[in-house]
């Protein structure tokens, strides 16, 4: 695993500086890139989008809340989301709330990641070259 590991940080140190404009659309750092969209993780089953809505509103204007749910048992999945009009509400909120217990759970704050659907994925080749698999299925 080791191995695999420095393999992977020697390929993409060789990748060219020309290669990293396209970066910033499919990636993001939680913690670099405050946003206005808050992931909230560790939530009870007992928490609805009512509660999770007045224990934010106390930090500014909260634009939209949403609880990820199962399809099957329409529990709740234990995470969400809280949306703020200004991204300094949210980053007050997630400094206060972080770790801060909601009905007897303590709740890990982050900000949400924008999900990218339809661009492509690029991944480095891993492992062995082209040459050496195919004479390992020869």
């Amino acid at each position: 695993m080791r191995n695999g590991i420095e393999l992977l940080v020697r390929r993409v140190s060789v990748i060219p500086s020309s290669s990293f404009h396209l970066l910033p659309r499919f990636c993001s750092v939680s913690s670099a890139s405050p946003s206005s969209k808050l992931f909230i993780g560790g939530l009870s089953w007992s928490v609805d989008e009512q509660s999770l809505k007045d224990a934010f509103s106390s930090f500014g204007e909260v634009s939209e809340v949403r609880i990820a749910y199962d399809k099957e048992s329409g529990r709740s999945k234990g995470f969400g989301f809280v949306d703020f009009a200004k991204e300094d509400d949210a980053l007050s909120a997630k400094d206060a709330m972080d770790g801060k217990g909601l009905l007897g759970r303590p709740l890990r704050i982050g900000f949400a990641l924008e999900r990218v659907r339809g661009g492509p994925v690029v991944v480095p080749p891993f492992g062995k070259s082209k040459r050496d698999r195919e004479r390992v299925f020869k």
